[in-house]
């Protein structure tokens, strides 16, 4: 398990499914803001692609969020379309309802920077959220995140086309929190 201040990244349970099932791919809205695409049921007994880890897909490291006191999951981390040649990924988080607001964000974009630089050697990790998404974007900066962009109008949401901020950081930038205890 990768272990950051509030909350640790270890692998997905098959118990873990059905509640980020429901309390985060089932919430319409949160969805339709969270996907590339548009937001359609899914059966309990699919293999939702979205939550089924496939171990032999290298390019896509799907992570299930625990809170390091008690292990109560609160949300998903993944770090995906990872490029071996050009030495990239992108970020990707989900928190639970309950579990917003309360600092777990950055610990996890933290952990997923240790996880991209230090254990896998890449060379730059990247963001894209929704320009409304205040606690993803606070989270990336915190973590040295730099705003490279505004892609106008790129995500149709819920009948709304909403702007898009791309975010960047390069291992030589990277400052790892030295107080959090990250192991894999």
């Amino acid at each position: 398990m990768l272990r950051g201040t509030k909350v640790g990244l270890r692998a997905r349970h098959e118990d873990d499914i059905p509640v980020l099932r429901t309390e985060l791919y089932n919430d319409v809205v949160n969805a339709a803001r969270a996907e590339g695409g548009p937001w359609r049921p899914m059966s309990p007994a699919s293999k939702d692609p979205r939550l089924v880890v496939d171990d032999t897909e290298h390019g896509h490291v799907p992570f299930s969020v625990v809170e390091l006191e008690g292990g109560t999951l609160v949300g998903t981390a993944t770090l995906w379309g990872i490029d071996t040649h050009n030495r990239f990924a992108h970020v990707g988080l989900g928190l639970l309802p309950s579990a917003r607001g309360k600092g777990y964000g950055t610990d996890v974009v933290a952990a997923l920077c240790h996880y991209g630089f230090a254990v896998r050697g890449l060379h730059r990790l990247q963001i894209e959220t929704l320009a409304d998404n205040h606690a993803m974007l606070r989270a990336a900066e915190r973590n040295g995140f730099v705003r490279e962009g505004v892609l106008r109008s790129s995500a149709w949401v819920l009948g709304e086309f909403l702007d898009e901020v791309l975010l960047g950081l390069l291992a030589q930038d990277w400052k790892p929190d030295a107080t959090a205890q990250r192991r894999s």
